[in-house]
């Protein structure tokens, strides 16, 4: 049925904004300059866990397995979007499509058990700290993140077997920058029902499930921060849950309203901007939020900026003292 879908229809045109001519060089623009902010920042917190062994802890391993998660979900769609705002061509293949909207599902929902396991840490290192060290070994961690990445494997397979199963014989105009499953399924040219029951029963193991693991999560925490007799005390604790809390807020409120709130025309307009924020600005941003509001992070940034501007300064003054070496034998 797949392969017949691919003779009937080749390929897909995104829409996106090309009804405004004038917005495509002004998307460019800024479609590179968040691509690369997004390699930068979450390439800065990679790099600052690996080599500052202060940082050698379960919460900076989860940080560095979600900025790694980050840059290759954002590389699934903005390279695309890259190369579509500039070129006349603004097609994908029927296969690329595919692909694509199952890299979105799979690390979209890797990331969302990738939070519920942060918030676990968090859950552990303020409700059971005298044991966090023998709960939350290397093993542990290792095998969460790794959870994360085959939980939902099977749901996106079944996702994806549905979705580009249906005919499409109709427009091939994706009202979007990239491959998405609600404007692919507005498409269609058959009856939808089971692929849209099958998306919000997926989205409610993918999202719902992790998210109810994530507010029970707080829910505790929460409830220990508040038995605390220090209102300083209560302050610390708290100032390392709420760089999780923001992103958490910020991710899971995009996704649950594109994948499953109900479909009509003035929805898929706000859906198109949604998956822009959650698929490229919140990826931007989580390298800020956590730089901004936690501590080491930004103590360990500051060691890595002097380290830098000391060798800067070596390397000029040995320069400068060559010059004058090679001034004098003149």
């Amino acid at each position: 049925m797949i392969q017949e879908n691919h003779t009937a229809l080749s390929d897909f045109i995104f829409v996106g904004y090309s009804d405004l001519p004038v917005l495509q060089m002004l998307l460019f623009v800024m479609f590179l300059l968040i691509y690369v902010s997004i390699i930068a920042g979450n390439g800065l917190i990679i790099y600052i866990i690996v080599t500052d062994p202060t940082l050698d802890t379960p919460m900076y391993f989860f940080l560095k397995s979600l900025a790694f998660l980050e840059i290759f979900y954002t590389s699934v769609t903005l390279p695309k979007m890259l190369v579509n705002s500039v070129s006349q061509n603004k097609t994908i293949s029927f296969v690329g499509c595919a692909a694509q909207i199952y890299f979105i599902l799979f690390l979209g929902g890797t990331e969302c058990f990738l939070l519920a396991a942060m918030a676990y840490d968090r859950y552990v290192a303020i409700c059971n700290p005298l044991h966090y060290k023998l709960i939350m070994c290397k093993e542990l961690c290792l095998g969460l993140v790794i959870v994360s990445l085959t939980i939902n494997m099977p749901v996106d397979i079944g996702q994806i077997y549905l979705l580009f199963n249906l005919p499409y014989c109709g427009t091939h105009e994706i009202n979007n920058f990239f491959c998405d499953i609600p404007p692919v399924l507005e498409l269609a040219c058959a009856d939808t029902f089971a692929s849209e029951v099958y998306m919000v029963a997926a989205s409610a193991l993918i999202l719902i499930l992790p998210f109810c693991f994530i507010f029970a999560s707080y829910v505790k925490i929460i409830s220990v921060i508040l038995k605390m007799p220090s209102v300083e005390g209560r302050k610390k604790v708290f100032a390392t849950c709420s760089s999780h809390l923001i992103v958490v807020s910020l991710f899971y409120g995009s996704a649950t309203i594109v994948y499953v709130s109900p479909r009509s025309k003035e929805t898929l307009i706000v859906n198109k901007l949604l998956s822009l924020f959650y698929t490229i600005l919140i990826p931007m941003l989580n390298p800020i939020i956590y730089s901004l509001r936690n501590r080491e992070v930004k103590v360990s940034l500051r060691k890595l900026f002097r380290k830098c501007l000391i060798g800067l300064l070596r390397e000029n003054k040995g320069k400068r003292i060559m010059g004058l070496n090679v001034a004098s034998l003149m």
